[in-house]
């Protein structure tokens, strides 16, 4: 079915000009409101303004609009169905073939806490879940388009043949749904919130690729959101479950640190960590961690890869390296490992870390928490009445310990728990992931050093909760560690600090736990 009008009025106008321009050089007429109209003008185009077309005016500062039989019949009207089209006629409504509609930015008003509540009612929309709702109702006749991202396709198919496919304009009805349920769900918890009261949950998220398996291979699996907008696949075998949640984890990891740094992680647990001006020599500082882990591992770094790392990296197995960019010469080098999965990282990812919330099922329900999006504790200690109070050992660390520390403390917290690291300032000398004792995962950290050949004499132990009694401290310091950094609490404590000054070890308490689950 030929498309010979469109509607658009869009509060996200990214590239609605330019598709707007494509849509009017094959002689669709365009229909616009306020602010797209003026966009839709001022890049040349003839448009006709909705209320010209209605012959009714704008009401209550632009509330009412859209809302009228000459807009919703030309939605709705079936037109294969005779009684329809005979009413439609005799009252004088055309046919509206294409909706371009996006939602006033309710969610991101209202993301930071800032806005009052009578903000946030003003960027309730009204008009545009009704003519998204219509449009998507009459899919069979109507094109309907609520992001941006559809632009390309849609028009592609308009240029081919006038019209677009019925699959395309199901699949688009199907997405308006997913938005409107979404956006319906976001205003009633926020006005639920605005009572002081508990929202009950509503996931609306859209289908983004079916994965090769979940955990394992009998197991399907699939991915909804936004994935693809944080992070690029630039080649490699598709991806699975585990495979996105350790992109994940190793996003999270790399984000907590400023400095070059490169992260190996294997079942989302961190292996090694090294940071260092010269991106070759921090993954050297990673590889000596643990150079058994590594193979079929995960490699994130933060900064473009280069082919000197490349060339290091290339020499083992791994399955995924994520990368902010890769240079030419580097992705020359990972070609010739064709499953190997590249994936850039972009800064989408790191926002979004900050900002989700960690949602996992249970039998008959779903937990929600908030994100732990970095190491708490480190930026007090800028301030020096609460470095003093965090300080809880006779003696004071040393610059090169508080660096150590600081350290393997944004490396632990990426660690299952329970969770022990041993770290220099720039790197991490052995890691104790998951064991249900603490003193087990200092044993087994301990161990890990002594397997890579690691001297952990001067190090600092970072530690994901606090020690309930001294023996994973008293470990740590027969390996030679002369610092350590936890969260403090236990019932022990005054015990724990008694082992570290009689051993001559510094210790600090950050106040804050970083379990992981």
């Amino acid at each position: 079915m030929k498309i010979s009008r469109a509607l658009l009025s869009v509060s996200d106008k990214t590239g609605v000009a330019l598709f707007a321009a494509k849509l009017s050089a094959l002689g669709v007429e365009l229909l616009s409101t306020g602010g797209t109209a003026r966009v839709l003008r001022d890049a040349g185009l003839a448009v006709r303004d909705v209320s010209d077309y209605t012959g009714f005016p704008e009401l209550f500062g632009g509330r009412v609009k859209t809302l009228h039989p000459m807009i919703h019949g030309g939605l709705l009207y079936r037109r294969d169905e005779a009684g329809d089209v005979r009413d439609a006629a005799e009252h004088g409504i055309g046919p509206i073939d294409l909706l371009v509609v996006n939602l006033y930015p309710f969610e991101a008003t209202t993301a930071d806490g800032e806005a009052t509540l009578e903000e946030a009612v003003e960027e309730i929309d009204i008009g545009g879940p009704a003519l998204l709702r219509a449009a998507a109702k009459n899919h069979t006749a109507v094109t309907v388009l609520t992001d941006p991202a559809d632009y390309a396709a849609v028009l592609a198919e308009i240029e081919e043949s006038g019209a677009t496919s019925l699959d395309t304009r199901r699949r688009l009805a199907s997405k308006v749904y997913l938005r409107t349920a979404a956006y319906d769900a976001a205003i009633g918890a926020y006005l639920e919130r605005a009572q002081g009261g508990e929202a009950g949950l509503l996931l609306s998220r859209p289908f983004e690729q079916r994965l090769r398996y979940g955990d394992n291979p009998h197991q399907k699996a699939a991915l909804y959101g936004r994935f693809s907008e944080c992070f690029r696949q630039l080649q490699g075998k598709e991806l699975s479950y585990t495979n996105v949640l350790d992109i994940a984890s190793a996003a999270e990891l790399i984000g907590d640190f400023d400095e070059p740094t490169v992260g190996i992680l294997k079942h989302t647990n961190p292996c090694g960590v090294g940071s260092d001006a010269d991106l070759g020599a921090a993954w050297d500082k990673a590889f000596a961690t643990d150079r058994q882990a590594p193979f079929g591992g995960v490699i994130v770094c933060n900064r473009p890869v280069d082919r000197m790392l490349a060339d290091r990296i290339g020499d083992i197995f791994v399955d995924i390296i994520i990368a902010p960019g890769f240079e030419e010469p580097a992705r020359e080098r990972f070609r010739k490992k064709k499953n190997v999965r590249m994936m850039e990282l972009r800064p989408e990812a790191l926002a979004a870390i900050a900002a989700d919330a960690v949602i996992r099922s249970v039998p008959g329900g779903i937990l929600v928490m908030d994100g732990d999006a970095r190491a708490l504790g480190l930026d007090e200690w800028e301030d020096a009445r609460r470095l003093g109070e965090a300080v809880r050992t006779k003696r004071v660390p040393s610059a090169e310990e508080w660096a150590a520390m600081r350290f393997g403390w944004r490396v632990v917290r990426q660690v299952k728990s329970n969770a022990v690291v041993f770290a220099a300032a720039d790197r991490t000398l052995g890691i104790g992931a998951g064991q249900m004792s603490r003193v087990d995962a200092c044993q087994i950290a301990v161990w890990k050093a002594g397997e890579a050949g690691l001297d952990l004499r001067g190090s600092a132990v970072a530690s994901d909760a606090m020690f309930p009694f001294a023996d994973g401290l008293i470990a740590a310091a027969e390996a030679g560690a002369t610092a350590a950094i936890q969260p403090g609490g236990s019932l022990r404590d005054a015990e724990v600090i008694a082992a570290a000054d009689t051993r001559n070890l510094a210790m600090v308490f950050t106040g804050f736990r970083h379990f992981r689950h």
